[in-house]
């Protein structure tokens, strides 16, 4: 019988889409809900925290509420906010790997004292949302050939889906970008020193939901992430 290990899943409108994908892992593969009062009870079974998508980050966290003007003001739950800069606080805290997916790579990056643009089109950039008919769009994305995360895709150049309107702006102290869309939007980010800290990566695409499940920016991800969480 395989070893279990433990992985916490943050709550969100999609947490079904995130849980089946570490199940799909395997059989040791074992999910835990992190969400409500006894989230952070949870939080100490856990082997690895997969902090997941979903509203935006509230700009009181990175020193700018003059910024939640481009918010979207019907998607933003300052109550998350504060439960998973405590879940980062104590992965941080403990030297737990940490896998972000969208929004989860905005909230660590803005927890390591970063900002975010608020909304990427009116800041100039192409739109990095859902298409009109509600599907994922997909880019071109560069990887440094340097980072960690080229060591666990293997590619510096692939194709990612996107859905989102905010991404990272200045990088939170410890961090480095990985990964950028053709258009110098963040794509990936990870410890500037590994031996810092416990396995980080951040990433703002979905591989939890990218069509094609078999791409080096899904599976590999996911399986390094498992792999430090089975380690620790």
């Amino acid at each position: 019988m395989p070893q279990t290990i433990k992985i916490g899943v943050t709550d969100c409108s999609k947490y079904r889409n995130y849980a089946n994908w570490i199940s799909a892992y395997g059989p040791e593969a074992e999910v835990i809900k992190l969400t409500g009062a006894e989230g952070l009870e949870n939080l100490r079974r856990c082997d690895g925290v997969l902090l997941t998508g979903g509203e935006d980050v509230h700009p009181r966290f990175y020193n700018q509420p003059e910024m939640y003007d481009y918010c979207y003001k019907d998607d933003v739950s300052e109550e998350r906010d504060e439960f998973e800069w405590k879940i980062l606080e104590y992965t941080e805290a403990n030297k737990i790997p940490v896998l972000g997916i969208c929004r989860g790579l905005q909230i660590a990056n803005v927890f390591f004292g970063g900002t975010l643009i608020p909304d990427i089109p009116t800041w100039g950039k192409y739109n990095h949302s859902k298409l009109p008919d509600d599907s994922d769009r997909y880019h071109a994305v560069s990887i440094d050939p340097n980072s960690r995360t080229y060591a666990i895709i293997g590619e510096t150049e692939g194709t990612v889906n996107s859905n989102h309107h905010q991404s990272a702006a200045q990088i939170g102290r410890g961090l480095i970008v990985s990964a950028f869309s053709p258009d110098g939007i963040v794509e990936a980010m990870e410890r500037k020193n590994p031996a810092e800290g416990a396995f980080l990566c951040l990433v703002q695409w979905h591989p939890e939901r990218m069509k094609d499940q078999h791409s080096n920016f899904v599976q590999p991800v996911r399986a390094a992430f498992m792999k430090a969480a089975a380690s620790r």
